[in-house]
């Protein structure tokens, strides 16, 4: 099965340490404001989605949702979690560890646009 949205052991990593510190997590695809495009960690509940958000998929057991206007842009690629040294989105919960949320991506291949359909 394609998914939408995948993630490297070292997102996943970070996942687990931050679900330990603050309980279930869900993340929302910044689309560029104040934190420029970084995916951004919150408690579960305490961003409020809608009908303008997608959920794309769960990683580590979260849920990671994006605006239906910026999905429009990224619904051709696979987004790729990672986790990297850095300070994170001022919002987001893991600056404290000294590390940031990263998006990558890859276009789909036509068989994988195909699956989705």
């Amino acid at each position: 099965m394609v998914e939408r949205v995948t993630a490297t052991d070292e997102a996943l990593g970070l996942i687990d340490t931050l679900i330990e510190t603050h309980g279930p997590l869900m993340f929302h695809q910044s689309g560029g404001c104040c934190d420029g495009s970084s995916p951004m960690c919150y408690p579960r509940g305490e961003f409020r989605v809608g009908e303008s958000d997608v959920l794309l998929g769960e990683i580590g057991e979260t849920p990671f949702y994006m605006s239906k206007d910026q999905y429009e842009y990224w619904k051709h690629t696979q987004l790729i979690i990672d986790a990297v040294d850095g300070r994170g989105g001022m919002f987001s919960l893991e600056g404290p560890e000294g590390k940031r949320f990263l998006t990558r991506s890859r276009v789909f291949t036509e068989k994988e646009r195909a699956e989705l359909v």
